[in-house]
């Protein structure tokens, strides 16, 4: 008789887990208390972002999760795009920065360090007054969120069986058990995968080791002409943000300086730019990071203004009409860790605290989570 699993949660680490559980062997049911995914797994880039990971086991995670989503994609026709990516440099400190990295990543990573002529190249895209230069990278895959997100239940009950019960709001959890507010299930395991949600079902752990970030994105009007961004692009305080980037070194440690006495509202509010293009044509442009347990619900103008000022410095296209402005909150671990994997009760499983990194991380953490 096959095992059984119940997971909790049907963003993407929810679904990354139904996914592994089921390859596995198990009949799985997954829960989540909307009626499709509103979350944090929809308001995204829609980047899958090996960069931005750390060497050695983050790293090939990514590109674990990376290939993942090319096979998940191609079986069931989830529109993606592998443009890779660009970090662009308009400084010399810029430049020293994406070179130091370079020279500590280039013997494991497929990249190129690129003069300004070369990036111009490949890209149509960048703005190339005061250009000095730029890392591009073939690891990166795009796809929409929204779409991606929304298709994956079918595509996982077709493929594995697996049960999906929505606006089926978890109420309570004990071992070999959930109880919903007029009904109970049972299973061998339970993985609870629902982001900040799993503060109503184990208060202590979240308390203990999460707190929550607010960021906000805009995005444009569909671009005129079938134009495509290409790579996305990042300017130079993406480099401050994502943990791979700490091997640069002394040169990191300046251009952070230089920043915080150059850039104060963007170091305030943890602003880094990116932007990448989704299916429709649409730009997708951010973000901000505001951390803290309780976030306004409201978008704040003047940073949606920091970003787009800033994005004019490095990105060149068609149509800047912004069409949709929106925020999103997921779970961030106090103290630093990658993810949060937690057991309260015999056969329970918490699965949490990819601090905004679900798109890139989750099939390969789910993996790994299942298979050891």
């Amino acid at each position: 008789m096959k095992k059984s699993a119940i997971v909790v949660g049907a963003g993407i680490v929810g679904l990354a887990m139904s996914r592994a559980l089921a390859k596995k062997g198990y009949a799985v049911k997954v829960f989540d208390r909307s009626a499709f995914a509103v979350g944090a797994s929809i308001r995204n880039f829609g980047m899958i972002w090996p960069i931005g990971q750390t060497e050695g086991k983050m790293y090939e995670r990514a590109m674990l999760t990376r290939n993942i989503w090319t096979e998940i994609s191609s079986e069931c026709g989830i529109w993606h795009d592998p443009v890779g990516s660009f970090h662009l440099a308009y400084s010399d400190l810029e430049m020293e920065t994406l070179e130091a990295f370079y020279s500590n990543v280039k013997e494991n990573r497929p990249y190129e360090l690129l003069d300004a002529e070369s990036v111009m190249k490949k890209s149509n895209a960048v703005v190339t007054e005061n250009l000095k230069g730029g890392l591009y990278s073939p690891d990166e895959i795009i796809v929409d969120s929204p779409l991606a997100i929304a298709a994956l239940p079918g595509y996982l009950s077709a493929k594995y069986g697996i049960e999906f019960h929505w606006q089926s709001h978890v109420k309570d959890v004990e071992t070999s058990t959930i109880k919903l507010a007029d009904k109970q299930y049972e299973a061998d395991e339970i993985f609870i995968c629902n982001g900040p949600d799993f503060e109503n079902l184990f208060p202590s752990i979240y308390d203990e080791n999460v707190t929550k970030c607010k960021l906000q994105m805009l995005k444009t009007v569909t671009q005129p002409d079938n134009w495509r961004l290409g790579p996305s692009l990042c300017g130079g305080l993406s480099l401050t943000h994502y943990a791979s980037f700490k091997n640069a070194g002394d040169a990191l440690d300046r251009l952070k300086l230089h920043y915080a006495n150059t850039l104060p509202d963007y170091i305030k509010w943890g602003i880094h730019v990116m932007v990448s293009q989704n299916s429709r044509g649409e730009l997708i442009i951010g973000d901000s990071h505001e951390y803290g347990p309780t976030h306004d619900p409201f978008d704040k103008n003047f940073i949606n203004d920091l970003i787009v000022n800033y994005l004019k410095g490095f990105a060149n296209y068609p149509d800047p009409t912004i069409a949709a402005t929106w925020n999103g909150v997921y779970t961030k671990l106090k103290n630093g860790a990658t993810e949060l994997i937690a057991n309260p009760l015999p056969g329970v499983t918490i699965v949490n605290g990819l601090g905004g990194a679900g798109m890139t991380l989750s099939f390969g953490l789910a993996e790994q989570i299942v298979n050891s």
